[in-house]
């Protein structure tokens, strides 16, 4: 980390040297059949999965193949579709969004992809819609309100199989996770609340995690026993 990295409103722009990221970016291919979707989230200001963090997810589901995926934070359908496409189709995906519009937007990709069978979008709040989902998961990636990734886990962690995949995005916050120096006093209590969350699934005896500090930071959990 480094001063020459926050940005006026105090943000961190990148948690890697900015030379790594951009060299990291420029060398890795762009998804040609998403580039319409990456154009509209940048012109929209709509977050989706940073090209690393794509890249890297998309090698992590070729080996380990998932067969149904449960997504938390659906925006307008980049990652439920990049998952599809990377498992060649042959996969379930349920995804969660209570965003109206993003519902919507989604919606339209889902369909042009033609994945409308693949992929199901829940809608309304997570808490509640993650109550009513049933059976079980091979895979559940968390990117939605990152000040209650803890409260998302307690809701999907039994719903993982043993052998399952948790992957939780964003997980030090434009690098407010990693240093107070960085800390916006508005973004206290999701700072507190992901740190709190991190230091659980690490200490956690039926998971293996680990923290990779790609894009805005990503936890990946392996399950390796039935939780308590």
């Amino acid at each position: 980390m480094n001063k020459g990295f926050v940005r006026k409103d105090g943000f961190v722009s990148n948690i890697v040297n900015e030379l790594v990221e951009k060299y990291i970016q420029d060398t890795l291919k762009s998804e040609i059949h998403l580039s319409q979707m990456e154009e509209y989230a940048k012109e929209n200001n709509v977050p989706i999965i940073q090209k690393e963090v794509a890249k890297f997810l998309k090698v992590l589901l070729k080996t380990h193949r998932p067969k149904r995926i449960l997504e938390v934070g659906t925006a307008i359908g980049y990652s439920s579709i990049l998952f599809a496409s990377s498992l060649d189709n042959k996969c379930e995906i349920i995804t969660i969004e209570r965003n109206e519009n993003m519902i919507k937007k989604a919606g339209e990709n889902i369909e042009l992809f033609g994945l409308n069978t693949n992929i199901t979008i829940l809608e309304g709040d997570a808490e509640e819609k993650l109550k009513e989902v049933t059976g079980e998961f091979d895979m559940i990636f968390l990117d939605a309100a990152k000040g209650q990734y803890k409260l998302f886990y307690d809701l999907v962690i039994d719903k993982l199989k043993v052998g399952g995949l948790l992957i939780s995005d964003n997980i030090l916050y434009k690098g407010m996770v990693a240093s107070d120096e960085f800390l916006v006093k508005r973004k206290k209590t999701i700072v507190k609340r992901m740190r709190d969350y991190l230091e659980y699934i690490c200490s956690c005896d039926y998971l293996d995690t680990s923290l990779i500090p790609i894009g805005d930071g990503v936890a990946l959990s392996y399950k390796n026993g039935e939780s308590k």
